[in-house]
């Protein structure tokens, strides 16, 4: 039992063990921030820079059309033409799509920094397994996908269905109505159509991207045999030291404050320092069961208070105890003289009526 539990992934991961994700590739990304980057900054290019891309196409597209007889499409000219045409449409739509390129990489960096790792994309058997393949298909990140997808669609078709059913009647007539008058109109539906998506996108990108921290959190967590296996090969690196450190007395102030409701007194300083103490017919020497200073000192006192055990005033065997005795430890000998009067007085206390 003892070795499950330490092999149990219950413990924070430490930096080493973050950097080398981040080495690794295995950082949190979610596509639907990516997704919603993109599709706000084509809402911002829809309403920005539509009416200069669409004067700058009319004017190249214009020429183009006015002059068809004239233009030669025998031998290299024809090549020619694509390349003239080619070089106006990269200069009337070369803004919008960096900035549309620019968002795509912001939708990454809010998300993590920019990470330079080929282990995602190199060959390896798992791929390529029918197991492995399996167990992808039916994995919990596969059915939250679909579950995402699926709420997506939803959501996109009830908000679509919104926004276009009150204008189901004006769309008979734009069938008869001028290019100059419909394409206005077109802008103002796409914008309208396009906004409501980019606000629905942003709450389905946070919920996601919380989804997606906590399945990475999780994958990062380390059991208490590879913290150990970790300080062990990085010999007593400090940040490690001070990791362990801090997860044994977080162990130790659980196990304390757990095996507390069987303390028969607690003495203290009165403010400063709290040592309880369990005695029983039979013991050859009362245990400490919980110790602490301050605020560790406060809650011990709390916690007798609420289960009614005694507390005695002592300071000087209260400071002495808390130095002397580990908890789980009986106490030394040199005190069992101070510690047997002090129970005496409790158990007498007991015995009297009223008494706790």
């Amino acid at each position: 039992m003892a070795e499950d539990s330490e092999n149990e992934k219950t413990e924070e991961p430490s930096q080493k063990r973050l950097d080398e994700a981040l080495q690794r590739g295995d950082v949190v990304k979610s596509q639907e921030v990516n997704t919603w980057f993109v599709m706000g900054a084509a809402t911002l290019v829809l309403m920005v820079f539509s009416g200069s891309m669409s004067s700058s196409l009319m004017t190249s597209m214009r020429g183009l059309v006015a002059n068809a007889h004239q233009i030669r499409v025998d031998g290299p000219a024809l090549p020619q033409l694509f390349q003239k045409i080619g070089i106006e449409l990269i200069g009337g739509l070369a803004v919008p799509f960096l900035l549309l390129l620019i968002a795509a990489v912001a939708g990454n960096m809010v998300q993590h920094r920019l990470v330079w790792s080929f282990e995602a994309v190199s060959p390896k058997l798992s791929k390529i397994s029918p197991l492995a393949g399996l167990k992808r298909l039916f994995s919990a990140q596969t059915l939250a996908n679909f579950a995402k997808g699926l709420v997506k669609l939803i959501v996109v078709a009830v908000v679509l269905l919104a926004l276009m059913w009150p204008e189901r009647y004006r769309f008979e007539g734009l069938v008869t109505t001028d290019p100059a008058v419909l394409l206005p109109f077109i802008k103002v539906l796409a914008l309208k159509l396009m906004g409501a998506v980019v606000a629905m996108l942003a709450v389905v990108a946070a919920a996601d991207y919380f989804f997606q921290y906590r399945q990475w959190h999780e994958r990062q967590k380390m059991s208490l045999q590879e913290l150990k296996e970790e300080f062990k090969n990085t010999e007593g690196d400090p940040h490690i030291k001070g990791r362990l450190k801090q997860l044994r007395q977080v162990r130790m102030k659980k196990r304390m404050m757990a095996n507390l409701p069987k303390a028969s007194v607690v003495i203290t300083n009165p403010t400063h320092y709290a040592v309880a103490l369990q005695y029983e017919r039979g013991m050859e020497a009362p245990i400490c069961v919980a110790k602490g200073m301050d605020a560790l000192a406060l809650k011990i006192r709390e916690l007798a208070g609420q289960h009614s055990i005694p507390i005695v005033e002592n300071p000087p065997l209260a400071r002495a105890l808390h130095a002397t005795v580990e908890v789980d430890d009986a106490i030394p000998a040199e005190h069992y003289k101070a510690v047997a009067e002090v129970i005496g007085f409790v158990m007498k206390l007991r015995r009297t009526p009223g008494g706790r």
